[in-house]
């Protein structure tokens, strides 16, 4: 058992290293460039497109509750969990390159999931199917990595951060600090996600809607708070992060020390893990979303990037460095309550709210991967399999009570690592089309007067 976990280590390891990381974030960079730093100049328009009412053009929820749907997934365990794994690591310098995977994945959040919209299809019945094996199929003309996508995918809803993980961090979340058994959680939270599920993506989206916003807003003012308490030394942890960056962090209370690779490494593996840009599991929410207008779709759904690593993970970071719970002996979900802990002055309240956050973030995220396990099913399978689908879903979140997480993570960081090298391939095979479309926008956006963007000029 150990020497197949040492190969899973091994395995991980190469798939997750420089190659993709640098393909990952060497997309988003040459998008930012090419679409004319889109992210950063469009970014208020995109804000304000969030919170309209704008409910124009075919589709099945709203182009919020789509944002809402793919941050369920992506606002998760990573946040608390992630950000605190990746300190431990790279050092604080770590944060620095969290924020630079973060400013490039939003291009690359704003590719993918406007070609979802372009590419999307209806189903037989009558929803919007959409994402990276769509435009891998009609835009590419590969139905064979359409196909590697849709199983990868499928694998990470099922065996990776879409059940397990996120299971067993809301059981022990419930058990340490509420002292409710493993079984009694197990089973109202398979009650309660066979409720939600089952109702389809409406049903999801609805949920999402409410409890993702609620719960940013209450982790961020948690934060927040930790924040303010320390506010005197928050412009020594902003220095801290940025000269770590660029220099190895010396070894320091529990923290063993760490080069600048291992800084950089950390950094962007997490953020990328955190935000999921270029790994192509947002367009497939971005794809039910009513919209006349793929670029606007892109626009809407590059600020999830934007909410969960920029703000949420900046926070959940700066906590973590202000408190000085990165140099302790603990890590992940410990060392983050720890810094709660410390900030806030309370050996209560502080282990409370990251508990209650781990509780409702991993929950949301249960939801938006089973969607995305849902559409993968479609594709693969028609809409005949969703009900088979959805009950061997709810079985796994079921059993997920009695597995242990020895490998779990590892074989989730797999194939969440295999499913965006085909995503990936599509986003650079259908670049022009990306640049054609967010021209057109913006020209014809330009020539109506209705904004007060510059014109978008990308090169020929």
């Amino acid at each position: 058992m150990n020497n197949f976990q040492s190969l899973l280590q091994t395995v991980d390891s190469f798939i997750w290293g420089p190659p993709l990381l640098i393909l990952l974030v060497g997309t988003g960079v040459y998008y930012t460039f090419r679409l004319g730093l889109l992210q950063f100049r469009h970014l208020p328009t995109a804000l304000k497109m969030v919170f309209s009412k704008d409910k124009s053009g075919s589709g099945d929820i709203s182009s919020f509750a789509a944002l809402c749907t793919a941050l369920s997934a992506t606002i998760g365990t990573g946040n608390i969990v992630g950000v605190a794994t990746a300190i431990k690591l790279g050092g604080p310098g770590a944060l620095f390159w969290m924020w630079l995977a973060a400013v490039f994945g939003m291009a690359t959040k704003y590719a993918e999931c406007l070609l979802a919209v372009k590419y999307r299809k209806v189903d037989s019945n009558g929803q919007m199917v959409g994402g990276p094996m769509y435009y891998l199929q009609y835009g590419v003309g590969s139905k064979a990595l359409a196909v590697m996508f849709a199983v990868f995918a499928l694998g990470v809803a099922c065996f990776g951060i879409g059940t397990f993980p996120q299971v067993n961090a809301i059981l022990d979340a419930s058990e340490i600090s509420f002292g409710v058994s493993r079984g009694i959680s197990a089973t109202v939270l398979t009650i309660l996600v066979a409720v939600v599920t089952l109702g389809g993506i409406k049903s999801i989206a609805k949920v999402a809607g409410k409890v993702v916003p609620t719960m940013a807003l209450f982790y961020i003012l948690a934060c927040l708070s930790v924040l303010i308490t320390n506010a005197e030394h928050l412009l020594d942890a902003l220095q801290l992060v940025v000269t770590s960056a660029f220099t190895s962090t010396a070894a320091t209370g529990g923290f063993l020390g760490a080069g600048i690779m291992l800084a950089i490494q950390s950094g962007v593996a997490r953020g990328v893990f955190s935000n999921e840009s270029g790994l192509g599991s947002a367009p497939m929410a971005a794809a039910a979303a009513k919209t006349d207008s793929c670029v606007k779709q892109g626009l809407i759904s590059m600020t999830g990037t934007f909410f969960d690593t920029i703000i949420i993970c900046t926070m959940t970071g700066l906590a973590l460095i202000l408190t000085g719970a990165w140099q302790t002996d603990l890590a992940g979900a410990q060392m983050t309550t720890h810094a709660f802990a410390v900030g806030l002055d309370s050996q209560t309240v502080g282990p409370l709210l990251v508990s209650i956050g781990l509780i409702f973030f991993a929950f949301t995220t249960i939801l938006g991967w089973n969607y995305y396990g849902e559409r993968c099913v479609v594709y693969l399978f028609g809409t005949k399999g969703i009900l088979t689908y959805k009950v061997i879903f709810v079985g796994l979140v079921a059993s997920g009570a009695f597995l242990h997480l020895d490998m779990i993570w590892i074989i989730a960081d797999i194939v969440n690592g295999l499913m965006a090298v085909p995503n990936l391939i599509g986003l650079i095979a259908l670049r022009h089309v990306v640049i054609a479309e967010t021209k057109l926008f913006f020209d014809a956006d330009k020539n109506a007067g209705t904004s007060d963007d510059s014109e978008l000029q990308p090169q020929s």
